[in-house]
């Protein structure tokens, strides 16, 4: 449900705007629309003395407003050129974060600064540059090299993190830009893009092929290379921990795979330990775990979300986090606090859902290992790959040159469990009849969106809490797609109105409400919150919100409202690595180009007690299973893992 905008003092359009764009910290709707009747219609009306005769304002308010309003004015600044330029308001909170303090005045120097926010189109940033630059022409050199950054971007939300030089020359073309050749190097020498050489021929008399040459934005070239180098670093600094032969005091109840993966913890630098649902990976990290806490081994246990991070937990009998709390993470900067200077006091570290894991955050995680230090990665290949740029499960198994124990006995499959026996058959390209009596398993056929859309609230509201006793709180809807009648933004707009009508009290959430975050803010008291995280709104009011998390509660203001959702209907890339006792997955006709089998493998292992499939996709659901894998990413890590030799 989106969030109604406030309306918009009368005067100056600029402060209309930045008032209706929810710029203004602690500044709710209502207060919004207060602003003129106190005489403050423009930004030189605003002071302490006309804010305090606000209604419902005291003094103490209204100097907590004064020293917001004076704290947002390089934000108040940048929606000033963006209104000017006919541009949404909105987008000078991004600008502000990414450009700094003083962000007008970069804009002002290049307007295709403004390229680096998500969401803003090349047609965006020309707008601005005609406003801010009279004259400008679209061969400016500042134009060009910001479209190499740009096409190097939007490879990286496809998970690429580098692309053949080819295909970016081609995209300069394809804007216009008359010497491609010139733009890249200005990429290039501005420091944002890398160039990388094209690989050895595999013939020493040949030449590298140098239609072979790549490009990467520096940060994700960069994460590659730190990743291979201490892959490299920890495989040869690693001890032994203990002699094999002590994997037999934790033996009862493993087979020889799991008992050969706790071994190889003990003895390797980097160990990977894979397999689907149901084959014992859990079991034989709490194996692991048992032996090194009797060896007094100092372990750090985490997964990338707080409710991967529970379960792991509850399966060890040991904490663990978020791999963003282990490392510290500050705030929403991207930078850790656990670093090369500051590693982690820990002889093992262990990662689970390590599938989730894109190339940046694994770069900061391996830094933050000293030499010495063992990790284990635990995850699932067949699963969705990271929303982040990179491929790096895949691309440490396709190296081969760490030790890989894959794990395939289905031992719940013995336990009678369907959601694990279908999951078990999806991964493996095969879409059986779903075969429950027990209705652990339910498949609701639905013609169309509409259909699919009203039979997911009957479920959440009705089916599931009758027929299975699990609370409309405990059942999470997940849907491949945002737009629809079967997307996240009409879901939860229809499950909102049943399981939580309310007027929305901030910026259209209200107590009661479930949330999902959708970006980084660990920064907030007490705890702060991580892309994914699901939780529910305990209060609401004063333009703040109270949110219970998994990890804990949480005070949300200012710009970090912006990064929540409503929660009761997400996407599948947002509910990896989290399960719930029920899971109600929708597949409606409009997904169908989406579909593949890492994407439906990853939304049917959501459930732990309960799975209903809303299928409205007809045929190409079983297309997606037994022929669409996710596509490949393009990446360097397992070609520079092999020529480091691990």
């Amino acid at each position: 449900m989106s969030a109604p905008a406030a309306p918009a003092p009368a005067g100056d359009p600029v402060f209309a705007a930045f008032c209706a764009a929810g710029l203004w910290p602690g500044l709710g709707r209502r207060t919004a629309a207060e602003l003129p009747a106190a005489g403050i219609r423009s930004a030189d009306d605003v002071t302490a003395a006309r804010l305090l005769a606000l209604p419902r304002v005291g003094k103490q308010r209204a100097e907590r407003l004064f020293s917001s309003w004076l704290a947002a004015q390089p934000v108040y600044d940048v929606v000033a050129l963006l209104v000017g330029a006919g541009l949404e308001a909105r987008l000078a909170t991004g600008v502000a974060d990414a450009l700094g303090p003083d962000a007008a005045r970069r804009l002002r120097d290049d307007p295709w600064a403004l390229l680096g926010l998500p969401g803003v189109t090349l047609t965006d940033a020309d707008r601005l540059a005609i406003a801010l630059l009279p004259g400008v022409d679209r061969q400016d050199g500042r134009r060009g090299r910001a479209i190499v950054s740009l096409t190097l971007r939007t490879a990286s939300r496809d998970g690429h993190t580098v692309l053949p030089a080819d295909l970016v020359v081609a995209a300069l073309r394809a804007e216009g830009i008359g010497d491609p050749a010139a733009a890249v190097v200005a990429a290039v020498e501005s420091g944002e893009v890398l160039e990388h050489e094209p690989p050895e021929a595999e013939d020493p008399d040949a030449e590298p092929d140098p239609a072979l040459r790549a490009l990467s934005l520096a940060r994700y070239g960069m994460a590659e290379e730190a990743v291979a180098e201490a892959v490299q670093r920890l495989s040869a600094t690693a001890e032994r921990i203990a002699d094999p032969a002590s994997v037999r005091t934790v033996a009862k109840g493993l087979d020889k795979a799991q008992q050969a993966a706790v071994a190889q913890v003990l003895e390797h630098g980097v160990s990977l330990l894979t397999g689907g649902p149901g084959t014992g990976k859990s079991r034989t990290v709490a194996a692991v775990v048992q032996l090194l806490r009797a060896k007094g081994s100092e372990m750090a246990l985490a997964a990338p979300t707080g409710r991967a991070a529970k379960r792991l937990e509850e399966l060890t009998d040991h904490p663990a986090t978020t791999v963003h709390r282990l490392l510290g993470a500050q705030g929403t900067s991207g930078g850790f606090a656990r670093n090369e200077e500051w590693p982690l006091d820990a002889d093992v570290v262990v990662v689970d859902e390590a599938s989730m894991l894109d190339v940046e955050l694994t770069a900061a995680l391996l830094e933050a290992c000293s030499d010495g230090t063992h990790l284990l990665l635990v995850g699932d290949p067949a699963q969705l790959p990271s929303i982040g740029p990179g491929h790096v499960l895949g691309d440490l198994i396709d190296s081969a040159v760490v030790p890989v124990t894959e794990l395939t006995t289905l031992y719940r499959q013995a336990e009678g469990g369907a959601i694990a026996r279908l999951a078990t058959a999806v991964r493996g390209g095969e879409l059986p009849p779903v075969d429950s009596p027990d209705r652990e398993v339910v498949v609701v056929p639905a013609g169309g969106s509409t259909e699919a859309a009203r039979r997911v609230v009957q479920l959440v509201t009705d089916s599931i809490p009758r027929a299975l006793g699990i609370e409309p709180g405990a059942v999470q809807v997940v849907t491949p797609v945002h737009r629809g009648p079967a997307g996240t933004i009409e879901l939860n707009r229809a499950l909102k109105g049943r399981l939580n009508p309310g007027e929305g009290t901030v910026l259209g959430f209200d107590a009661g409400d479930r949330v999902v975050a959708t970006a980084n803010h660990l920064d907030l008291e007490p705890v702060g919150f991580a892309n994914g995280e699901v939780g529910v709104v305990t209060k609401a009011g004063d333009g703040s919100l109270d949110v219970a998390f998994a990890s804990g509660p949480v005070t949300v203001t200012g710009q970090a409202l912006g990064d929540l959702r409503h929660g009761w209907a997400i996407t599948v890339h947002r509910a990896q690595g989290s399960e719930w006792p029920g899971v109600v997955v929708v597949l409606p006709p409009e997904a169908g180009g989406m579909l593949s089998r890492p994407l439906v493998y990853t939304a049917l292992t959501r459930a732990q007690r309960h799975l209903s499939i809303v299928h409205a996709s007809g045929a190409a659901l079983a297309r997606a299973v037994r022929e669409v894998d996710v596509r490949p990413r393009r990446t360097r890590l397992a070609r520079l893992l092999a020529e480091n030799g691990g």
